[in-house]
C-alpha cells in the first residue's frame, strides 16, 4: 500500500494545471449509455474513481478505448443490466447507472452503493423519483432491482432534499421517458449543469438549466447522438491548491480552472485576508502575511461546498484566532479532526460544528487518511508541520486526485510516493 511522505514547513511557487473534475465526469460516463453513437470524452482525469465506472461499463458490455485524458465509449453492445457488488461497493457513484440503464432498457439491477464513510447518502430520493416515473423497484439480496417494461413516464418530482446524485440519475432517466419530466428542488452544482448542457446539446430538451426547477423533455425511447465534449475543470481540485498557496504563506497560479464556479471558496480566501488576480482561465493567489479567522457553513452550490471543508478545516490552524466551521450535509465528515490534532492542531468539536484556535504549531507524524477530502487536509496540513509527516491510506486521495504528489513537487513542494 502508498503512502506520501511529506517534509515541512516548505514555501510553493510556480502554477499547477487543474485536471478534468471528477464529480462532472462520473455522470457524464453513465450518460453515454443513453447515446447510439460512439462517444469521445475530452479532459477526463486520470483517478481511480474513473477506472471504476469505467470497469463497471466494460463489465456490461461497453468497449472504452484510453487516451489521452480522453476516452471513447461504445455502449451500443451493452448485454448486461446488473452492476455487481464488487465494483459497485468501491464507489457510491456506481448508482449513476441506475437512471439511464432502466431507461433504455426497461430493466435494471445494481447493488446497494459503497465509498467513503463520510455519513448516510441513502439512495431513497433516487428510487422514490423512479417511482413516480411508473418503474417497479424492489431490494433483494442486497442489489436494487428495478423495472419499467412501459418505459419510463415523465411527471412532477419535487426532492425533499438537494440530491446532486439523484438529480443527475434522474435526469438521464427523464432523457429517454415518455413525456415531460419536472424535477423541483434539482441540485444546481456545475457538474450537474455540464450534463444538462451536454444532453441539451444531443436532442434531449432541457428547461431551466442551472436553477432549482428543470424540465426535461423526454424522447420516448429514443437514443442520443451525443458530440465530443470537454469535462469542466475540477474546482475542488483547484481550490485544494489554491489552499496550498494560502497554507504555505506562497504566491501560486492554477490554470485551466473555473473561477465561476469557484466563488464561495474564493470568497472564503478573501475573508482570510488573501487576494486574487484572476486572467481568463488563471487564478493566482497572493498569500497574506497573517491568515484571519473565518466562519464557514457548508450546504449546497452555489454556497460553500462541503468537500472543501476538509481542507479549510487544516487552514484556519495557521490563522489567528478562532474560526467555526459547521457541516450541514454529512454528519460523519469531520474524521480528519483527531488526525490534525495528533499534528498539534486544537481543534474542539461540538456535533456538526468544528472550533479552530489558531494560531497551531503542526509537527510531523504519521497519519491516517479516512476518506477522499480529508487525505488533502492532512496533506495541506503537512506542507506547513516542522518536521516529517506520512500520510497513509492514500488510496483515498487517489480516487480524486491526479497526480497530486506530482503537481505539488512541481511547485516545490517536499513530497514523494513510497511503499509500505
Amino acid at each position: 500500500m502508498d503512502y506520501l511522505k511529506l517534509s515541512g514547513p516548505t514555501p510553493l511557487s510556480g502554477s499547477i494545471k487543474i485536471s478534468g473534475a471528477k464529480n462532472a465526469s462520473l455522470p457524464l460516463i453513465a450518460m453515454t449509455i443513453l447515446a447510439k453513437n460512439r462517444v469521445v470524452i475530452n479532459n477526463l482525469p486520470n483517478v481511480a474513481d474513473i477506472k471504476t465506472l469505467i470497469k463497471l461499463l466494460s463489465n456490461l458490455g461497453s468497449s472504452c478505448e484510453f487516451g489521452d485524458h480522453s476516452i471513447a465509449i461504445d455502449t451500443s453492445g451493452i448485454n448486461q443490466t446488473k452492476a455487481n457488488y464488487d465494483i459497485v461497493k468501491t464507489m457510491r457513484a456506481s448508482i449513476l447507472v441506475l437512471g439511464p440503464i432502466l431507461a433504455r432498457f426497461g430493466h435494471c439491477e445494481v447493488s446497494l452503493p459503497g465509498g467513503c464513510a463520510i455519513g448516510q447518502r441513502p439512495i431513497d430520493l433516487h428510487l422514490k423519483a423512479l417511482e413516480h416515473m411508473g418503474a417497479k423497484i424492489d431490494i433483494e439480496a442486497g442489489y436494487v432491482q428495478a423495472t419499467a417494461p412501459d418505459g419510463l413516464k415523465g411527471c412532477e418530482i419535487v426532492f425533499d432534499k438537494i440530491t446532486v446524485t439523484g438529480t443527475a440519475n434522474i435526469v438521464m432517466a427523464a432523457a429517454l421517458a415518455h413525456g415531460t419530466t419536472t424535477i423541483i428542488n434539482a441540485a444546481r452544482e456545475p457538474e450537474v449543469v455540464q450534463l444538462c448542457e451536454v444532453l441539451n446539446s444531443s436532442g434531449v430538451h432541457i428547461e431551466g438549466i442551472g436553477t432549482p426547477v428543470l424540465k426535461i423533455t423526454g424522447r420516448a425511447g429514443q437514443l442520443v447522438e451525443i458530440a465530443p465534449f470537454e469535462v469542466i475543470p475540477d474546482r475542488i481540485e483547484g481550490g485544494t491548491y489554491l489552499c496550498a498557496g494560502a497554507i504555505t504563506n506562497s504566491e501560486l497560479t492554477i490554470t485551466g480552472a473555473r473561477a465561476d464556479h469557484l466563488g464561495a471558496v474564493l470568497a472564503k480566501l478573501e475573508d482570510m485576508g488573501c487576494r486574487f488576480t484572476i486572467k481568463g482561465d488563471s487564478i493566482t493567489l497572493h498569500p497574506t502575511h497573517e491568515l484571519k479567522a473565518v466562519n464557514i457553513i457548508t450546504q449546497e452550490y452555489p454556497a460553500f461546498p462541503t468537500d472543501m471543508q476538509a481542507q479549510f478545516l487544516a487552514l484556519a490552524t495557521q490563522a489567528k484566532g478562532t474560526s467555526i466551521i459547521e457541516e450541514r450535509l454529512f454528519e460523519n465528515r469531520f474524521m480528519h479532526v483527531s488526525e490534525l490534532k495528533r499534528m498539534g492542531a486544537n481543534i474542539t468539536l461540538n456535533g456538526n460544528v468544528a472550533t479552530v484556535n489558531g494560531k497551531c504549531h503542526l509537527s510531523g507524524t504519521d497519519v491516517m487518511a479516512t476518506d477522499l477530502r480529508a487525505s488533502s487536509a492532512l496533506v495541506l496540513a503537512a506542507l506547513v508541520a516542522e518536521g516529517e509527516t506520512n500520510v497513509h491510506r492514500i488510496y483515498h486521495l487517489d480516487r480524486g486526485y491526479e497526480g497530486l504528489e506530482k503537481k505539488l513537487a512541481d511547485v516545490g513542494a517536499s513530497v514523494e510516493r513510497l511503499k509500505e
